[in-house]
Parts: structure tokens; sequence; C-alpha cells
């Protein structure tokens, strides 16, 4: 497939001349894909058109009012399909599959991707996908209002960590700051995703410290999550959100990985890492991808062997 790749103003003459559009996310999905597609669908509404957000199974009770009175099941035959923040076709929910060659344009930050859609506007330095959806609403002369706001500050804080991530840039302040002018409860967004813990979160990350697999010297470190230990542990969904950079907060470790088991023989990666480290390059050889801070990916194997094949490619880089 050729790819036709926009810049943000092509992009927003595009989408001007839709008058149908159905939004997808991806699988697990995270604030920056939630957001940003909460933002885009009430953003396209907001200009006179029809626009929905295809209705994602696995999203969590935390995020699932972002998305209340913009989903559908059941989008219009004609309608343009749209993705945000999925770099590629495997971070779709199996649930989506069907709908892969109806997606004609991506909008997406991560660098290391997979072209699927026959248009596509990536911008790698973004730090969240949320960043260039509010670029392009902004030229089609949307205007943030209260619910956009908050919808899009998940969006960029949880990428960025709070902001405490080395991708955040002058941009990203700048676009937070737009949002603390149309909303006054950014500082309630910002405790429950960032401050707020459950017991059973606490209690994942004891057993991760505690089964943490070190490498050279405690510069890298593994931790593989069994299913059973997940299910032992009464964890939920929201319990596991960003989990993979808690092993990274270690004193002395500059990449952390963790494993997840998402069915037999097919293991969820999350790489981070500190600047100077890439994660991308170690998901990359197992057939992910994301950014140098932070990158993902699925093996096709039992959690043992992943965990050791993710660790040599660790070491190495290490």
């Amino acid at each position: 497939m050729t790819t036709t790749v926009l810049t943000r103003a092509e992009t927003a003459r595009l989408l001007e001349k839709q008058t149908s559009l159905v939004i997808l996310t991806h699988r697990r999905p995270d604030g920056d894909t939630l957001g940003s597609a909460a933002v885009l669908c009430r953003g396209l509404r907001q200009l006179g058109k029809t626009a929905y957000i295809l209705e994602n199974p696995q999203i969590t009770p935390k995020y699932a009012p972002l998305h209340e009175g913009l989903t559908t099941k059941n989008p219009e035959e004609k309608a343009f399909w749209v993705s945000v923040d999925v770099a590629s076709p495997s971070m779709l929910p199996e649930e989506f599959a069907p709908f892969q060659e109806k997606i004609t344009l991506r909008i997406d930050h991560h660098g290391t991707a997979t072209s699927f859609t026959p248009m596509e506007l990536v911008d790698a330095a973004s730090a969240a996908t949320g960043e260039v959806v509010y670029d392009v609403l902004k030229l089609m002369g949307a205007e943030l209002d209260a619910p956009m706001a908050e919808a899009l500050f998940t969006a960029v804080s949880t990428d960025t960590g709070c902001f405490r991530y080395a991708n955040t840039t002058p941009h990203t302040f700048q676009v937070a700051a737009a949002c603390a002018e149309k909303s006054n409860r950014l500082h309630e967004i910002t405790q429950e995703l960032f401050e707020t813990n459950s017991l059973g979160r606490l209690r994942l990350q004891g057993w991760l410290v505690e089964h943490a697999r070190f490498l050279k010297g405690g510069k890298g470190v593994v931790c593989a999550l069994p299913k059973a230990v997940e299910n032992e542990l009464g964890l939920q969904e929201d319990d596991l959100e960003n989990i993979s950079g808690f092993p990274r907060t270690i004193e002395g470790v500059k990449m952390a990985a963790t494993l997840r088991e998402d069915g037999e023989n097919r293991i969820k990666i999350s790489v981070r890492a500190v600047p100077g480290y890439d994660a991308a390059a170690v998901c990359s050889r197992f057939g992910g991808g994301g950014h140098k801070g932070a990158a993902g990916g699925l093996m096709k194997m039992s959690l043992e062997e992943a965990a050791q094949a993710l660790g040599n490619a660790m070491e190495e880089v290490l």
C-alpha cells in the first residue's frame, strides 16, 4: 500500500470535506488514544459534522466517562474512518480487525510505526497524539470547551507522565495551558490519574520488586507478570495501566521491561528507558515499536521464553 503523508494543514482540509466520521482507538486503550478520540469527536461535532467513536470493548472504568455520549457500535456505512494513536494494525482490538481496511486516515505520534492506511499524519516530535489532534482542530476553527479540554489534558498528561518525561516539549505545555484556560478540574484529573493507587496496584508493585530480574548490575530490569498472579492479586485493568513505568523508577535502572500474558503464547511487552537508551530499538527486534523512551509490542511465545529473549536484547543495548 502506498501511503500519503499529510501535514496538519492538509489533514485539516481533508477532515473539513467529510460529513460523517468514525474514530478508532487502540487495544488496552490508554489516556492518549482515548483522550485524543474524545477531543477529536467533540471538535468535529462542534463544526457540524456527524462524528462517533467506535466503542472500544476494552475501555476501563477510569476512562469510560471520557467517551460518554460519543460512541457507536454501528457506524454509518459511508463514514470516513480515522484512527488515533494506533501505530500498527496489531494495536487494534481484535473486535476492530474487520474494520481495518476501512481506515483511511491515521493520526499518530509514534516514530517507529507501520503505515497501514492510505493517508497518515504522524509527528514523532509530539509527546502525545492529543497535541497533533489539537493543532488540526485549531486549524479547522474548533474552539476548546471544558469537556474537550479535560479530554485533551488527559491525553497529553498521561503520555508525558504528568509532564515529567523527556518527550515533554514547550508545545506540550502550551497545549496544557490552553486546557487550563477552559477547565478548572485539571487538578482533580491529575490527582485521579497520578496520585491515587488502589490496594491492588500497591500489591502489584510489591510483587514486581520481589520478582524482578536485574541485568547488567542493575542498569536493566525485566518483570514478567503471569496471568495467574494477576488473578491471585485480584487486579483490574486500571490497576495495570502504565505499570511498565514502575520498574524504571528503581534507582540505577536505565531500561525496564514489563511482560504480561495476553492469551496463550501471546505476550504483551512494554519497555521504558531513560534518555540515552532506545526502548524502540529493543522492541523493533520483536516486531514492535514506539519511541526511544517508551515502546511495546507482542511476542508469540511463552512468558518465560519471552522474558529471556527480551532480557538478552536489553543486555546487548545496555
